[in-house]
């Protein structure tokens, strides 16, 4: 972990673009309600091939134009053409974004060719070789292996193909086992790969979402906390308690071996995250609890 104790712990989250005028008034409450804790930046997702595109930038414009905070967006290159991605960066310019998650999102159902992008190592060198260093790069980096990756050892030489295209630091996919995120960054030391690489943090307030994401992306659940889960039942309330008090002793053993902050997936929403970071021993002069 000495790579990433050298780093200044953050605190950062991400949220995702709203479909609806509803969505979007209770996605202005959640910013609010969560200004207290803080945050560095709020990110916002991209869906796959850009089918959340507008939304995106929508929600983009609106966080960095009407809130105290940095608006970060994901981009993602599956599907996307260089001028489009070159007018997308033109536009965030001028927003005076100065962070970008580059990625290189799912292939949509029926989609047969990439486009131009096969990867996000692929879409950094094109950020990098259209706009210099105007943007710090934010990258994906997957503790429990890419899903689509033969083994651990190709993960590791991907995620560093893409920092030597360019990343300047990466955020985590969501994991339960802190184990794995400290094997993961002592494999990263071993190959020489040395940036900040910052926790992903998923609350647990619902058991079949949390089941049915984590199939999706290739995060896994251990098959005890999982079992621990289903003893709740319909007892929603105790195994929100549960959660929180399980994700934050994780939360607290990252920071207290000195990862790099740590970078909430808010779902939108405002307690979980809220309760954990207040309950965490860390920052208590930066936060306005």
């Amino acid at each position: 972990m000495k790579s990433q104790q050298k780093y200044p712990q953050g605190l950062s989250l991400e949220c995702f673009p709203p479909r609806t005028p509803e969505g979007s008034l209770k996605l202005n409450q959640v910013i609010d309600e969560l200004a207290p804790i803080n945050p560095e930046y709020i990110s916002v997702t991209y869906g796959a091939g850009g089918t959340t595109q507008d939304k995106t930038l929508e929600t983009v414009k609106h966080i960095q134009t009407n809130t105290a905070f940095d608006a970060v967006p994901h981009l993602t290159c599956i599907g996307a053409s260089q001028d489009s991605i070159r007018a997308l960066l033109k536009t965030y310019q001028d927003l005076g974004i100065k962070r970008i998650v580059a990625l290189r999102g799912d292939m949509p159902s029926g989609m047969m060719d990439p486009g131009e992008f096969k990867y996000a190592a692929d879409l950094i060198a094109f950020i990098r070789q259209e706009t210099g260093d105007q943007f710090k790069l934010e990258v994906a980096a997957y503790p429990e292996t890419h899903p689509q990756a033969r083994n651990c050892d190709q993960g590791i030489k991907h995620f560093k193909h893409k920092v030597e295209q360019g990343a300047d630091a990466a955020i985590t996919q969501y994991f339960f086992n802190a184990d794995s995120y400290f094997y993961f960054i002592d494999s990263c030391e071993k190959a020489g790969i040395d940036l900040p690489i910052v926790p992903g943090i998923m609350p647990i307030t619902n058991y079949e979402q949390l089941i049915r994401f984590s199939a999706m992306c290739g995060a896994e659940v251990p098959r005890w906390l999982k079992c621990r889960l289903e003893s709740f039942d319909e007892d929603t309330e105790s195994l929100r308690a549960f959660g929180q008090e399980y994700v934050t002793r994780m939360c607290q053993r990252l920071l207290d071996q000195g990862a790099p902050g740590l970078h909430f997936y808010s779902m939108n929403r405002t307690q979980p995250t809220f309760d954990i970071v207040r309950d965490l021993n860390w920052r208590q002069d930066h936060l306005q609890l």
